[in-house]
């Protein structure tokens, strides 16, 4: 049931697509509203019942949705430092910190989002020094409480491009998965917060663009380049968990 049609969710967009990306996306933060209405439409939603828009909190500092205007906040991924001590990720921490002092607008975070949200909730957040870098379609070993939210499954194959990571559950929190090189895959706090550390919202055309782009710059050796390239067409979970986001804003 939708609490006022539309759902009005606003995604605070925190990157700028690659090239190719770009020309079909025309935005980063429009890859999450791919991601949104294909879970809205999955959900067994009609068009006109999710209202999204996209705020640019990179280039317009501090400048965010007023919460009577929306439902649910929904942070993208990012190339940035979540742990940095910067103008404008300081402004949405803070602002993360307001939606969670009330109970109505309900957060969701991808990658760096869900770093953003974890360290807005006293974890720690950094750089994964010890594991490196995690990358392409990728395995999660999901929880009791993460198969159970995510209807019986025991794994999640998920988009994965990071090498920062929460480094621990903050309080409160029910933990919803795991992989090898990060065990904070997942967060979840019924009717109030839902993130992961994946890229549901990739697709293989976009990480393909990603990790060629690292490959030359010298981000990722032969080795990973290779390795991470022999899975990124594998099936992944994207669509299970847009849809997953959609019903959670939408529960009540």
């Amino acid at each position: 049931m939708i609490p006022h049609p539309p759902l009005r969710i606003a995604i605070l967009e925190c990157d700028t697509a690659l090239p190719q990306t770009l020309l079909k996306y025309k935005r980063y933060g429009a890859i999450s509203s791919a991601l949104l209405e294909s879970g809205a439409e999955a959900a067994g939603l009609r068009k006109g019942d999710v209202e999204i828009g996209i705020w640019d909190v990179v280039n317009e500092v501090g400048v965010f949705p007023k919460m009577e205007d929306v439902d649910g906040v929904f942070l993208t991924g990012s190339k940035f430092d979540s742990f940095a001590d910067i103008p404008w990720t300081n402004k949405l921490v803070d602002y993360v910190k307001e939606i969670l002092a009330q109970d109505r607008v309900r957060l969701v975070g991808v990658c760096f989002g869900h770093q953003i949200i974890g360290r807005a909730m006293g974890a720690r957040v950094g750089r994964n020094d010890s594991q490196g870098w995690e990358v392409s379609v990728t395995d999660v070993d999901l929880t009791a409480e993460g198969k159970k939210f995510f209807d019986g499954k025991d794994v999640l194959s998920i988009y994965q491009m990071h090498k920062d990571i929460v480094f621990d559950y903050p309080h409160g929190v029910q933990p919803l998965g795991s992989t090898f090189r990060c065990k904070v895959q997942g967060m979840f706090v019924p009717q109030r917060v839902l993130t992961v550390q994946g890229h549901p919202e990739f697709t293989e055309e976009i990480l393909v663009e990603i990790l060629e782009l690292r490959h030359q710059q010298g981000v990722f050796g032969d080795e990973i380049y290779r390795e991470a390239m022999g899975r990124v067409g594998r099936g992944h979970d994207g669509l299970v968990v847009g849809r997953k986001f959609v019903e959670f804003l939408l529960e009540r």
